[in-house]
């Protein structure tokens, strides 16, 4: 295919429907002990941002602050989670990730890579596929911070 070809909305059409079908594929592998989609992606979102208000993670994942209470209420009662007084007001309480909290991220991080790791070996992908994917994984990450 040459330069030519390229047409952005032909690739953006086709990152799409790849992209979809492997985060489907990698949702499904079950963590013993696992955690529900909605409790990843708060404790996910928490990790990334760091100390925050349950109001704010609702508002980033865009879901109600409902929602968000009682995801995060499931995830305190795990120990993953814990609240603590906001150190710039007093009054406010900030929601932290524990040390469990982020070993249960890593499990499941672990266990989504192992997956992928045993899909790519195995004859499945050449040598020069593997290099393709490879130089693939920071232009997808530079892509989805483009978005």
């Amino acid at each position: 295919m040459s330069d030519e070809d390229l047409d952005p909305d032909a690739v953006a059409s086709a990152l799409l429907a790849s992209i979809g079908v492997l985060v489907r594929r990698v949702r499904q592998v079950p963590v013993e002990g696992g955690l529900t989609m909605p409790e990843r992606a708060a404790l996910a979102q928490l990790d990334r941002s760091g100390p925050t208000t349950s109001s704010a993670l609702a508002r980033d994942a865009q879901i109600t602050a409902q929602a968000m209470g009682a995801t995060l209420s499931a995830l305190r009662t795990r120990g993953l989670v814990e609240r603590r007084p906001d150190p710039e007001d007093g009054r406010r309480v900030v929601l932290t990730v524990t040390d469990e909290g982020r070993q249960a991220l890593r499990n499941k991080r672990n266990a989504r890579a192992e997956l992928i790791g045993r899909a790519l070996t195995g004859g499945t992908f050449t040598p020069a596929e593997l290099k393709q994917l490879a130089a693939a994984a920071p232009l997808l990450e530079r892509l989805a911070q483009k978005i």
